[in-house]
């Protein structure tokens, strides 16, 4: 069916809405269900150790602070870390949500704190109360716990980094050549949230080869430029390194980077292939260059510093993407609340060079344009994309996005009929797509300004896809309230764009894996290696049945529907080619 864009517009989400709606999805780990996962991995169980389940100290009492026992205030880090650190940061100095440090709770009060929680803001701060989500004497404690100093979690330096660093499997002892029979470059790694896991599946069978333990709520899977080695990490940051020439593909080395991180890398310039990976931690706020065959850490980078426009100190600044350049041996750094850009010069990490370039504020996840030279980042909370040339290790643009809170994940790159070769984000907390001019030779006037803005589903979209062989645009919007909205696809038809208000194509994914429990959300279209088909994870709670849906790409019709049990809440896809060279 291809319904009015306007019929899909009134469902919006804010920002802070969704970012705390995700950390709630994946709030508590689960201990693996009898029978879970492959007995091959069972020697690396997963690490859970996240913010949420450290010990810390009640900060110095002072006049006027409310009671709080101990176990009350474990209870509300807990719930603060997993629940809504994601938005307010956990030192509580705000980010894409409000700040929550006492000078500005003590105003407000307690009965306000209370309200707060409870009905939420038309703002974007969700009612925790009315949702069923926090009990009245949990709402309670967390707005006592908020008019409390904020607590600060332990630092984790080299020598926590080098007692949890282990090597299972030495290099040498590793196969000299591909032992197994898999088509590695079709292979997905499939991100099964809850459960602390990946599941390998065959692009080409969907088989699922193979479950491996790894760190808990693995965010993101990267492969290594020669295509041997999977890492991905958890926001426990856990980083597992997947060796998969092996008979069968398992962890051959693992670490812990911090007690909460987001991204993982590895060096991909010519010359330094495989040779550094490289992982950033939300806590604490650093990144740390790691040898690439065993993960030992070599290089521990602080990142806390000043903020590129007001100059002040920020104690906690994240590092959200991380992104290899294929123009020079660096990488690109993300770091979110300084606003700043960390061009890691890794030729010679003992004289390590960065060149810091100001970007803009709250900085987040973002890809590589169709020619590989410029990286596009969103500055999610300033409705802003930054442009960095990585030919030049310079800013070329920072551009408004006419949206609320653009999460383009990787965007999606493809020709518009009229503009050329463009770069496209989705948003968090309204239905706009933008699309940005990336062509500044062959088409220099439409270079780096958003050119077109179309209409999707509603708000709570996460990623849009495409690939160089479709011609097709993908857009979902898997956080958005409304069950029709968040179980369905939006396509647009790349040709069409050349309409003044181009319609899509609505594809009822929920429907089509036949899950009636729960609300299934879509998530992350990823393309297999050749570009003619499209999976989707059908992203249900994890004690219900998900699901990843497969699309034809030239019928827009259903053929393939994966189900197992082993499937528990299933979300990042990652291709194993289009992953490595950053075909997206």
């Amino acid at each position: 069916m291809t319904p009015k864009n306007a019929t899909w517009r009134a469902t919006l989400l804010s920002s802070a809405a969704i970012a705390l709606g995700l950390a709630v999805s994946g709030a508590m780990a689960q201990e693996n269900p009898a029978d879970h996962g492959d007995d091959a991995s069972a020697a690396y169980q997963p690490s859970m150790t996240t913010l949420g389940q450290i010990q810390v100290e009640i900060p110095g009492r002072k006049p006027g602070d409310p009671v709080m026992t101990s176990s009350e205030y474990q209870k509300a880090n807990t719930i603060y870390f997993e629940r809504c650190a994601g938005c307010h940061g956990v030192l509580r100095k705000g980010a894409t949500g409000k700040a929550l440090t006492p000078d500005v709770t003590r105003e407000n009060g307690f009965e306000f704190l209370k309200d707060f929680i409870t009905y939420g803001s038309p703002a974007g701060m969700p009612n925790w109360g009315t949702s069923g989500d926090l009990s009245e004497d949990e709402i309670d404690m967390m707005a006592r716990y908020v008019l409390l100093d904020p607590a600060i979690p332990p630092e984790f330096g080299m020598s926590e980094m080098r007692d949890s660093w282990k090597v299972h499997i030495a290099p040498a002892d590793r196969p000299t050549e591909k032992m197994n029979d898999w088509d590695i470059d079709n292979l997905f790694s499939v991100t099964l949230r809850d459960s602390g896991e990946i599941a390998l599946i065959d692009g080409a069978s969907y088989e699922i080869k193979k479950v491996l333990s790894t760190g808990y709520a693995v965010h993101i899977s990267r492969i290594s430029a020669s295509g041997r080695y999977l890492f991905v990490i958890g926001r426990d940051a856990k980083v597992n390194m997947i060796d998969l020439w092996m008979e069968s593909p398992d962890t051959v080395a693992e670490i812990k980077v911090g007690a909460e991180a987001r991204s993982v890398e590895t060096s991909k310039f010519e010359g330094f292939e495989d040779k550094y990976a490289i992982a950033g931690a939300y806590w604490p706020p650093q990144f740390v260059i790691m040898d690439g065959d065993t993960l030992e850490p070599l290089r521990i980078k602080s990142t806390r510093g000043m903020t590129y426009d007001e100059q002040s100190f920020h104690p906690e600044p994240r590092v959200a993407a991380i992104l290899g350049s294929h123009y020079k041996p660096e990488f690109l750094v993300n770091i979110k609340e300084t606003g700043k850009i960390m061009m890691v010069d890794y030729s010679d990490i003992e004289a390590l060079k960065i060149t810091e370039i100001n970007a803009e504020r709250f900085l987040h996840d973002g890809g590589l344009d169709s020619t590989q030279r410029y990286f596009l980042t969103a500055a999610n909370a300033r409705g802003k994309v930054v442009v960095v040339d990585t030919k030049e290790s310079s800013l070329v643009a920072v551009i408004e996005t006419d949206g609320q809170t653009p999460h383009p994940g990787r965007g999606a790159n493809i020709i518009h009929p009229t503009y050329g070769p463009v770069w496209a984000t989705s948003h968090l907390g309204d239905d706009t797509v933008a699309l940005i001019g990336t062509d500044p030779e062959g088409h220099p006037d439409q270079a780096w300004k958003m050119v077109q803005q179309l209409y999707g589903l509603g708000g709570g979209s996460l990623f849009v896809k495409t690939h160089p062989t479709s011609e097709h645009l993908y857009v979902d919007a898997p956080l958005n309230p409304d069950a029709e909205v968040s179980g369905s696809v939006a396509v647009f038809k790349v040709a069409d764009l050349a309409e003044e208000e181009p319609e899509f194509t609505v594809l009822p994914i929920v429907e089509w894996a036949g899950i009636a429990e729960g609300q299934p959300r879509v998530v992350q279209g990823e393309f297999n290696k050749d570009g003619d088909e499209i999976w989707f994870s059908v992203w249900n709670a994890k004690d219900l049945e998900s699901a990843i849906v497969v699309v034809d790409d030239k019928t827009l019709e259903l053929k393939h529907v994966i189900k197992d049990p082993r499937l528990i809440t299933p979300t990042g896809k990652f291709n194993v080619y289009n992953t490595r060279a950053d075909v997206y």
